[in-house]
């Protein structure tokens, strides 16, 4: 794939991620970013996601409980979130990985893909 296709299908992703975020948890991350990090795994960056109910939880240290309770339903999400990607890569999703540092307010959605055909 072409750099230019490249650059436009990791910007379609980040806009999908933005997307979701907001359908699902009723806000969006101010900033997002897609990232290749090798041939088969790709990273979405994404900051300033947490609700406001979210970011009371954080300041007032429950960090752990508002990690659980993100990746809740960050998992009963996960169909939407890899079906956006594969649509996008046009590659199947064999893992889907997220993280949240609820002090800085930084989320990572990893997407492992099977490999592609030539390897």
């Amino acid at each position: 794939m072409a750099l230019e296709a490249q650059t436009a299908v990791l910007a379609a992703i980040s806009n999908a991620m933005v997307r979701l975020h907001k359908e699902q948890f009723g806000r969006g991350p101010t900033r997002a970013r897609s990232e290749w990090a090798g041939p088969d795994q790709l990273v979405v960056t994404l900051e300033d996601t947490l609700t406001p109910a979210e970011r009371r939880l954080a300041a007032m240290e429950e960090h752990q409980r508002l990690r659980d309770t993100r990746m809740l339903f960050q998992y009963a999400a996960q169909r939407e979130f890899t079906d956006v990607v594969e649509h996008l890569t046009g590659r199947t999703v064999r893992a889907f990985v997220c993280g949240l540092d609820t002090r800085t307010d930084v989320a990572c959605e990893v997407f492992v893909f099977a490999p592609n055909d030539g390897g």
